[in-house]
């Protein structure tokens, strides 16, 4: 690869974690359902990190996902929340990645198809089994970490009360993130070569 064609592939990558950034920030401000026991809130942001790590791999929904949430606790008046969304989101786009990413690779030692050519309606049982993994371990980083930190901030009790719309909104993001990833392949195909 030349320089010329690294510095175009970095200035791809940096755009596209730019405008996945602000997609999870409004995906996470457009709907919020207020908890009042931890002052927290329940959205729609996860559909936008399932769908950066289904499309773009875990690295780019670590960054995304944990920079876009956050900056929608800033400037939604939640700024305390920021540094713990940060992680919790941070970390549940990178495991969630990483689990589906461990599929495509092995895919691909098998048949060399395009990185995350399965979400293009190939749904073997393999498939579906790495998806519930995904979703598995993406909610149990999640809510698990929310359910942490909120045990130290409002008590174990409040926080109990928002760790069943914690295990929705991942409900929601694997339901929205899956098709929105088939689409956008569809649509877009080479985007397969962005993961990251």
């Amino acid at each position: 690869m030349t320089k010329t064609e690294v510095q175009k592939s970095l200035a791809l990558r940096i755009s596209t974690i730019t405008i996945l950034t602000a997609i999870t920030t409004v995906f996470t401000l457009a709907v919020r359902i207020p908890v009042a026991p931890t002052r927290g809130y329940i959205n729609l942001g996860d559909v936008a990190i399932y769908f950066s790590a289904f499309a773009f791999g875990p690295f780019t929904a670590f960054i995304t996902g944990g920079l876009g949430t956050s900056l929608a606790d800033i400037l939604g008046g939640f700024a305390q929340w920021a540094p713990i969304t940060l992680l919790a989101h941070g970390f549940q786009g990178f495991v969630i990645g990483l689990i589906v990413g461990m599929a495509v690779q092995k895919r691909e030692k098998l048949d060399r198809v395009e990185a995350a050519d399965f979400l293009m309606g190939n749904f073997s049982w393999q498939v579906i089994v790495r998806l519930v993994l995904a979703f598995v371990g993406g909610t149990v980083v999640m809510a698990g970490g929310y359910l942490l930190a909120e045990t130290f901030i409002v008590g174990f009790g409040a926080a109990l009360v928002e760790l069943p719309g914690n295990v929705l909104q991942n409900v929601a993001g694997i339901i929205g993130g899956v098709p929105l990833t088939i689409a956008l392949k569809k649509a877009y195909p080479p985007i397969g070569g962005l993961r990251w």
